[in-house]
């Protein structure tokens, strides 16, 4: 049985001959997400602007969608529901009432009364405007510890200018993130920051193997140009990169269709990451390394300067 090749073994794309028009496109990319989340805004969740949370038990397994209807008819603004634990348990979260502390209660009231005294009421919080902006800074925090952890990682693993070019790359990938959620109007909550977080490690392993290649090839070709060497680099790893990405887009597409209400956003986060991750590893990271003066011996690698042939 022979191998699966969805990329041919000799492919000779010229990526880095074209890497103005790509830059070019990243750039308006960038400019549009910043312009629209500036403009737009995000539709923030729950978690970033206080609510009401409630966990109940019903005597069955809980009929969700059935429970999404009756509350989504009360008027009360965003409604989120997820099972939580068992069949049995679902936690709700109303969004925050206008009104203060008694409009809260006023809500809770409305929703018991919708529910019926079948349910039991296992925990009832209210998520106020403090706590919110702390998760929400907390979340942001996150973000920024997470792409400086990898930029130290690839700097002591390569050289300084392979985690700039990362990071660079990295940035683009979020932004971009934040930019189609301000377009599409999508519910922005700590689900979709975790999803930024395994946006931000499945970008930096794509973009680690082509680095790994552009290491090995510098060691091996010390003569050849540093553009072809690149793009000879990608073309060399494109096979793995297109194979894992679109294995994992299966698999997410899976969660987006049949995963339910609850993880769509997030699904959807997902997505866009992996897309974004496998160009931004192909067509910006690694052009990037010509702007950054990567030295070809003594720092980079520490052998014999033999010439191998290609």
């Amino acid at each position: 049985m022979s191998a699966l090749n969805i990329i041919p073994a000799n492919v000779n794309l010229s990526f880095i001959p074209k890497r103005k028009m790509f830059m070019a496109f990243s750039a308006l990319l960038v400019a549009a997400s910043v312009f629209l989340f500036l403009s737009k805004g995000l539709n923030y969740g729950i978690d970033f602007k206080g609510g009401i949370m409630l966990e109940v038990r019903t005597e069955k397994a809980a009929n969700i969608a059935g429970m999404r209807t009756t509350l989504g008819d009360l008027g009360l603004g965003e409604v989120s529901l997820q099972e939580f634990g068992q069949p049995t348990d679902v936690l709700i979260r109303i969004q925050r009432q206008g009104g203060g502390e008694k409009a809260q209660q006023e809500a809770v009231n409305t929703i018991k009364a919708a529910l019926g005294s079948s349910v039991k009421y296992r925990r009832t919080e209210f998520v106020g405007p403090k706590v919110s902006d702390e998760l929400f800074w907390d979340g942001l925090t996150a973000v920024g510890l997470a792409v400086l952890a990898i930029l130290i990682y690839i700097w002591f693993r390569f050289e300084w200018q392979f985690g700039l070019g990362a990071v660079i790359a990295l940035g683009h990938d979020v932004i971009t993130t934040i930019g189609i959620f301000a377009l599409m109007g999508f519910e922005f909550n700590l689900s979709t920051v975790a999803a930024i977080l395994t946006i931000a490690g499945y970008s930096i392993n794509d973009t680690v193997v082509v680095f790994d290649r552009v290491r090995e090839n510098l060691r091996k070709y010390k003569k050849m140009p540093f553009p072809e060497l690149l793009n000879n680099s990608i073309n060399q790893t494109l096979s793995r990169t297109v194979i894992t990405s679109v294995t994992t887009m299966l698999a997410l597409l899976a969660l987006y269709f049949l995963g339910g209400e609850v993880i769509r956003d997030f699904s959807f986060a997902m997505i866009w990451g992996v897309l974004i991750g496998t160009y931004s590893s192909i067509f910006l990271a690694v052009p990037i390394l010509l702007n950054l003066n990567i030295k070809r011996v003594g720092s980079l690698v520490g052998e014999t300067e033999t010439e191998q042939a290609p």
